[in-house]
């Protein structure tokens, strides 16, 4: 199952500045939770995998060689895994109404782990995009430029599932709950 070495990193990194600059001696009880050991057990729990979209992405070779290879496809499970309840495709999750969901944060942790590079935070509200000033647009490079450009075509807001991503999570098993008029 793919994992990304810098998961967990951001908060801890910041944790252990904020120490030195605050002249104190880190707390191991926090450190232990940035560094997320916990959440290494559990994965290896056969009961932790089941009707878990984030172990069938994680450990599906062809997905994770897909975010890796496009980051805007990257970007996009992260942006289908936001403000959405996902449903195991099968008789029993669908009657017993069984779904699966996760924070944004928790969504970018995952992409960070399927790419194997990152943290959270590489995708942590990647959806929302801002309109860069004429004067900011004058002060971008050639190449900024066309990233910007790029990005808001190809990146897409939180909540969105994509065409391509709904069928690559239809193949997994996986289906999009619709939302209900008291959900909202």
């Amino acid at each position: 199952m793919n994992h990304s070495p810098e998961r967990n990193t951001f908060q801890l990194k910041n944790y252990l500045e904020r120490c030195e600059a605050d002249g104190v001696e880190p707390n191991e009880n926090y450190i232990e939770l940035y560094r997320g050991d916990d959440r290494r057990e559990i994965e290896k729990q056969d009961e932790w995998k089941i009707n878990n979209l984030e172990y069938d992405l994680r450990s599906t070779e062809w997905i994770c060689n897909k975010a890796k290879a496009r980051e805007e496809y990257a970007q996009n499970i992260y942006a289908a895994l936001c403000n959405q309840d996902w449903q195991r495709n099968a008789v029993w999750p669908l009657l017993k109404g069984q779904t699966w969901s996760c924070s944004w944060r928790y969504a970018g942790g995952i992409v960070a782990d399927m790419r194997e590079e990152g943290d959270y935070m590489n995708w942590y509200c990647s959806g929302i995009r801002g309109n860069a000033s004429e004067d900011d647009l004058k002060n971008f490079t050639a190449e900024e430029r066309q990233r910007y450009d790029w990005m808001q075509t190809a990146f897409v807001s939180e909540g969105h599932v994509t065409d391509e991503i709904r069928e690559d999570f239809f193949k997994l098993g996986w289906i999009p709950k619709e939302w209900e008029d008291d959900d909202v």
